[in-house]
């Protein structure tokens, strides 16, 4: 009786042990990230994603463990031969992402190396049809090649090329050397161009300013010769308005103006004698009565002058024109009298003292 119930409790946990082995085996949990590839019999069924999923237990397995996660491959550091025949050493990154589980693990065997080498054959054919200076120049066109071209080839596989980016391009020592030196020289080149540049635009200016100087002194020369003219032309006129009245005076037989007109000529030459440079000595007094006449002269033309307004009548208050003279004929006029010398008394006014020193005869 003990071995049967003995028995029956092996029976009863050998059935429970295998309901759980059998609910182990069916409940799968997939993590974040990831997904599982389901075989039957060695061939695929079906893809297990994030969460509790059930399969047939003893006849579906998981083949495949996926990560779905966006991953970083170094491309290691090769020789690259450019088209001018450089030899430069590269090294890059390549990220991709998995799209479809199935695909990656079905379509290519090992798909990590498979993008490796497909990254580094591609790296030498595109950086090996462009020359060393876009090589250095066009990084950015380079990872937009390699990122197109392994897109496309990757596309089968059920994986994603995000981004490929060349880390570091070494040249040979020779070669930095000489691109060095050729920097060097092209900036001394572009250093020389500007400041020949400079220097030629100084001259200009200059040329300019020098220009515009002249310009503005010969319109400064233009306009002082024109008011030159100008006021000798108002020189001329008024010399020939005095000539004119002077002619006038004597037509009249007013001597005191030609007195006034000779003695202001000999006043100016006397004037020209004490200024000259060569003239250093002068014996006074020059012909004094000569000038002596001229200032009689002077004094007879404003004595006319004032008797003539004086017997200009008044104009009449309600017409505003002068009235008219008396028509009573005045005196005659007294005859001129004859002119003399310039040693003559006639030209010496009434009033006049004679000065024995002054009026001395000049000995020769």
């Amino acid at each position: 009786m003990g071995e049967t119930y003995i028995v029956v409790w092996v029976l009863i946990l050998g059935f429970v042990a295998l309901i759980i082995g059998l609910a182990l085996l069916t409940f799968k949990t997939v993590e974040q990230g990831s997904q599982y590839t389901v075989e039957r019999f060695g061939r695929y069924t079906r893809t297990l994603y994030p969460g509790i999923n059930f399969i047939m237990p003893l006849v579906d397995y998981i083949a495949h463990k996926v990560n779905m996660k966006e991953q970083v491959l170094d491309v290691p550091s090769q020789e690259v031969i450019t088209k001018d025949n450089a030899m430069v050493r590269v090294d890059g990154v390549v990220f991709y992402q998995i799209l479809s589980a199935a695909e990656a693990m079905y379509q290519v065997d090992d798909l990590t190396d498979a993008i490796l080498n497909l990254s580094m054959t591609n790296v030498r054919t595109v950086m090996g049809s462009m020359d060393l200076d876009e090589l250095l120049s066009k990084r950015d066109d380079i990872n937009h090649r390699l990122l197109r071209v392994m897109d496309e080839a990757t596309n089968p596989w059920g994986v994603k090329v995000l981004r490929v980016e060349i880390k570091d391009i070494a040249p040979p020592k020779e070669l930095v050397e000489a691109m060095a030196k050729q920097m060097k020289a092209e900036r001394e080149k572009r250093a020389s161009i500007l400041e020949a540049q400079g220097d030629r635009e100084a001259e200009i200016l200059r040329a300019e300013g020098e220009k515009q100087a002249a310009i503005l002194e010969a319109e400064g020369q233009k306009e002082a010769a024109f008011r030159a003219a100008e006021a000798r032309e108002r020189e001329a006129e008024a010399e020939a308005k005095s000539t004119m009245m002077l002619s006038q005076a004597i037509a009249r037989g007013n001597i005191h103006a030609v007195n006034y007109f000779l003695g202001q000529r000999y006043i100016e030459a006397l004037e020209k004698i004490a200024s000259a440079d060569n003239q250093k000595l002068i014996m006074m007094p020059l012909e004094a009565a000569s000038v002596i006449g001229s200032v009689a002269g002077i004094g007879e033309l404003a004595k006319d002058a004032m008797q003539r307004l004086n017997t200009t009548p008044p104009p009449n208050a309600n017409t505003g024109k002068p009235e008219k003279a008396d028509k009573t004929p005045a005196p005659a006029p007294k005859p001129a009298e004859p002119a003399a010398s310039a040693d003559s008394a006639t030209d010496i006014p009434p009033d006049y003292t004679p000065d024995p020193d002054l009026d001395a005869p000049t000995t020769p």
